[in-house]
């Protein structure tokens, strides 16, 4: 049985991760971790910091969906202690990932992904596909009000993607020189020369297209999630398998067969 511990137990995501562990047959939520959770009722102790459970608690891995300005905190302690950690908050730099992994305990895997849905996954593989092939690209990612970094973590993933793919080749479409006086922003975040909008409203859970362009045609590729337990199969398939890897591994593909 592998003893799991949820930071951020408390909020929708680590709610819906709490709920898919236990009724997963072979792991078991040990513990939750969250300041936010005196109001709510939990049937495993909920401890305000990952050191409190690490002190108080016997847990295997460690799933993180809190905020992007406490996980890198979170990490710290964990890696150190042995613990496997399975991170969906997004807004990690990669250097910071490798850093963090760096300060790991021998034995121990961190595996951080941008994209928990295989269908977001098979998006940026098929988008990979189709770099070379277009010269233009542009990413448009769509998710909830209260999201807090943008632009989202599968976003940049998917420009950083698109950009290997390309071997160097930049656009030729016009770029922030054409943004007029007081709409600066218009033409997106550039990620490794690649346009990326971000998309903040109410109704999304998390939607992303990619946006291909060449004379006469354009491809478009889009994959919509609109319930969190789209991302369940991914976090457990994570969690089964960090016990079998050792330092940073970024991407649910390098678990799937």
């Amino acid at each position: 049985m592998i003893s799991v511990a949820v930071a951020g137990c408390a909020g929708r995501m680590g709610q819906t991760v709490v709920e898919a562990v236990n009724n997963a047959p072979d792991m078991d939520v040990v513990c939750g971790i969250d300041p936010h959770a005196q109001d709510k009722s939990f049937d495993f102790p909920v401890y305000c910091s990952v050191q409190d459970a690490i002190d108080h608690a016997d847990f295997d891995v460690l799933v993180d969906f809190t905020r992007p300005n406490v996980v890198a905190d979170n990490l710290a302690i964990a890696l150190p202690a042995g613990v496997d950690c399975v991170v969906g908050t997004t807004g990690l730099s990669h250097e910071t990932l490798e850093q963090l992994a760096s300060s790991a305990m021998s034995g121990t895997c961190l595996f951080y992904a941008p994209n928990f849905t295989t269908g977001a996954v098979l998006m940026m593989e098929f988008a990979k596909a189709a770099a070379p092939y277009f010269p233009e690209a542009e990413v448009i990612e769509y998710h909830h009000a209260k999201k807090l970094d943008a632009p989202s973590g599968t976003a940049v993933r998917t420009a950083q993607i698109i950009s290997e793919a390309r071997d160097g080749r930049l656009s030729e479409a016009p770029g922030k020189e054409t943004e007029i006086e007081g709409a600066e922003g218009a033409r997106g975040a550039l990620v490794d020369g690649v346009p990326v909008h971000s998309v903040r409203t109410m109704g999304y859970v998390a939607s992303q297209e990619v946006i291909f362009g060449s004379f006469g045609q354009t491809l478009t590729i889009r994959h919509d999630s609109w319930d969190r337990n789209s991302y369940m199969p991914g976090v457990l398939l994570g969690i089964r398998s960090v016990a079998d890897r050792e330092g940073l591994v970024v991407g649910l593909e390098n678990f799937m067969a």
